[in-house]
């Protein structure tokens, strides 16, 4: 029921978000707010996130999901042919001065860190299943 109803409905379109830690801790409370008001256990109760996790039996939080929904589909346009609008739109830079400051984090930035974190680099990208794995979607099955 938790993948079917809650879990799509949050990860609709999620390969295309830019996580940000707002977002992050956005997506990580409301996953527990529904994963809580499924198990009929109130915030009052006072029992730890990490336990309901444990009880209902999930062990890894939604924004990994997310980073492997956002590394696959980069992988899958980076694969595109040259003239494909995804990849076109991906490699786009705007041309317009940006405001003072430092930039704020892109799209591109996390998937960089979500590679990093799984040692992945741009030449695994055109073996699919060596991708994969490093992704974490697939087991490994040798």
């Amino acid at each position: 029921m938790y993948n079917v109803l809650i879990k799509s409905s949050l990860l609709y379109g999620s390969e295309k978000w830019r996580l940000t830690e707002n977002n992050k801790r956005r997506v990580e409370a409301t996953e527990m707010d529904t994963l809580r008001r499924s198990s009929k256990i109130s915030r009052k109760e006072r029992i730890r996130n990490v336990t309901i996790r444990q009880q209902i039996g999930l062990e890894e939080t939604i924004i990994k999901e997310i980073e492997q929904n956002q590394l696959t589909w980069y992988g899958h346009v980076q694969r595109m042919a040259e003239g494909r609008l995804p990849k076109i739109a991906l490699k786009w830079i705007p041309k317009q001065k940006r405001e003072r400051g430092r930039p704020k984090k892109n799209w591109k930035e996390g998937i960089r860190k979500a590679m990093n974190e799984r040692n992945l680099n741009e030449g695994h990208l055109e073996d699919r299943k060596q991708w994969s794995l490093g992704v974490g979607q697939r087991r490994k099955t040798f």
